[in-house]
């Protein structure tokens, strides 16, 4: 075989050879940034759960040291409770959150509640204060369960 043509096969396999490490080189920092962007995220959901478990606790100590209205810490605790273990929805004590939630959910709040007629509204308090008074002692029973309730 002539000399020029093995030296374009050996330039032609060291062209090669360095496509192809260049190729493993950005693979291999494309999977190191998904490993790192991945790890970040999981830091970030398990900070965010750590956080919603706080204000769980803190809202279970409100309504138990009768700080915040039942119906109000009960729709708090139900949207909580549907990210970090919506299954405790389901079991009892906790299932007067989302009891509570389901009988009060139509009603107005925020601006919805300031844009209502004051009439409208004041019924809907009264509905609503019915409901508390109804699930009084469940709610506190709840809240103290859930307070103590170990998240794992």
């Amino acid at each position: 075989m002539p000399r020029g043509l093995q030296l374009v096969i050996i330039v032609i396999g060291l062209v090669a050879i360095g496509i192809l490490l260049f190729y493993i080189w950005r693979q291999a920092r494309a999977i190191s940034e998904h490993r790192l962007r991945q790890k970040k995220s999981e830091e970030f959901q398990a900070k965010r759960r750590d956080e919603m478990i706080e204000s769980i606790r803190i809202i279970a100590m409100a309504v138990e040291e009768d700080q915040v209205e039942y119906s109000e810490a009960c729709l708090r605790l139900k949207g909580l409770l549907d990210h970090v273990a919506p299954d405790l929805l389901e079991k009892s004590p906790f299932r007067v959150f989302q009891e509570v939630h389901n009988k009060i959910q139509h009603m107005p709040t925020h601006r919805a509640r300031q844009a209502t007629d004051t009439r409208f509204v004041e019924k809907m308090d009264k509905e609503r204060h019915a409901v508390e008074q109804a699930h009084s002692d469940e709610v506190r029973r709840a809240a103290t369960a859930i307070r103590h309730h170990r998240f794992d």
